[in-house]
């Protein structure tokens, strides 16, 4: 039996220190990656005019190239057309390549630090013209990138000062301190504006994932309310198709024994189409569910709902155009929840408005319209999450209609929907057409 040996806290923490600077500076530390344009959908950046909206996504871009002129411009100060190679030039590039390759400009900044004292012979670990250039590349790589990676360069870039200042002899350790508070400082400020993005992005991804699920869960249970109504709609019916087809033999006088066998299978179907459909759809009902005493409502008791509604406080008007005629239970059914959910909407939405309910009966099928006008009066309206819309919306297309929802130019609200339908068939299979 062979034991196994576990590592020790402190090894596990310095390998996976080890394996962060790898992943983060090491791993093809010269791969092309070009700086994206800045968003210009912030709450300042929105309110310029396109076009200068436009231009102000590459801000970034034409900062990062003035700090490479400015570098540029201090080492030929410095050092005159002698030194401007190492000095300025190579610096200046160093800034102007973290637009495209970050990581690799790092290292060639931290290379150039001893080479030019080398080379040069100077004093002191950076001049000025490689002091700013290092602080500008530390501060847009850290920017760049996450904010471990700052910690590493900030770590990296002190240890190459004491090298230099102890190694070669160069400095008393002036422009080591200087560079490791400045460059702290620097890189703080954008770590922690980085940790506040990630987190405010982290939120707005919870936030969306959170509203899909809620979306989501509504229309499930709007679909359940839905699966228990048609059940008890449809199972109402089918009782009523056995109880005839049982009870037809009898109405009529010697019924011959083809049209008895005939009326006993149309009971035997509708028992097991009813014992079929409780098994399917009885299953979507919760446990503390209880099927209603009365009749599901129908628009023959849309006089109560407004009834009720304007108890409430909402004013509403009503018109039905077309012939009158009644329509299939499920889209009676339907077309009541429809005006039910608008005119609780206008009720919590737009208090102290009219809403107007129109029904328009017309050739294959009910159109529907609520409209309400804008808020009036002391009480404020009620925010809302657009669940009753979903709900709506659902309900139509499970009767292949149609639905819009959206704001009048008055600042009210209106919803519209045409539900396709035909006459109610009679209950009765004996009476004549």
């Amino acid at each position: 039996m062979t034991e196994t040996k576990t590592r020790s806290p402190e090894l596990r923490l310095a390998a996976g220190a080890i394996g962060d600077l790898r992943q983060d500076l090491l791993q093809d530390p010269f791969a092309y990656r070009p700086m994206a344009p800045m968003r210009t959908d912030g709450p300042l950046t929105r309110r310029l005019p396109t076009r200068i909206r436009a231009g102000f996504a590459w801000a970034p871009h034409a900062m990062v190239l003035l700090a490479a002129l400015i570098t540029f411009m201090a080492g030929f100060a410095s050092t005159g057309n002698a030194g401007v190679l190492l000095s300025g030039l190579i610096p200046a590039g160093c800034v102007a390549m973290t637009l495209i390759r970050p990581v690799g400009a790092f290292w060639i900044s931290m290379a150039l630090t001893p080479v030019t004292v080398i080379v040069e012979g100077g004093d002191q670990p950076w001049g000025p013209s490689l002091f700013f250039s290092h602080l500008v590349v530390l501060f847009v790589v850290a920017a760049r990138t996450r904010p471990r990676t700052a910690a590493w360069m900030w770590a990296l870039t002190l240890v190459l000062g004491l090298f230099v200042e102890g190694v070669i002899g160069a400095g008393g350790g002036v422009e080591t301190a200087a560079m490791a508070v400045v460059s702290a400082f620097a890189l703080l400020v954008v770590s922690l504006v980085q940790i506040r993005r990630e987190a405010q992005r982290e939120v707005t991804v919870q936030r969306t994932v959170t509203a899909v699920e809620r979306d989501r869960r509504t229309l499930l249970e709007e679909r359940t309310t839905i699966a228990r109504e048609l059940h008890d709609v449809v199972a109402h019916h089918m009782s009523v198709v056995a109880i005839q087809a049982e009870a037809a033999p009898y109405r009529v006088e010697n019924p011959p024994p083809e049209l008895e066998q005939a009326f006993v299978t149309i009971r035997e179907n509708a028992v097991a189409a009813l014992t079929e459909l409780r098994r399917v759809l009885g299953v979507v009902r919760a446990d503390d569910y209880e099927a209603p005493d009365a009749p599901q409502p129908t628009l023959a008791d849309l006089d109560r709902l407004l009834a009720n509604v304007r108890e409430a406080g909402l004013e509403t008007e009503k018109a039905v155009t077309g012939a009158v005629r009644e329509l299939p239970q499920g889209v009676e059914l339907s077309a009541y929840r429809i005006i039910q959910e608008a005119l609780s909407n206008s009720l919590r939405h737009a208090p102290g408005a009219i809403a107007r309910v129109e029904i328009g009966y017309v050739l294959g099928g009910l159109g529907l319209r609520v409209v309400n006008g804008p808020p009036t009066g002391p009480v404020k309206p009620s925010p809302g999450a657009g669940h009753g819309i979903t709900g709506m919306r659902e309900r139509v297309a499970m009767l292949n209609g149609e639905m819009t929802a959206e704001a009048t130019a008055e600042g009210g609200y209106e919803v519209t929907a045409f539900i396709p339908a035909q006459p109610a068939a009679s209950d009765d299979p004996l009476e004549k057409p």
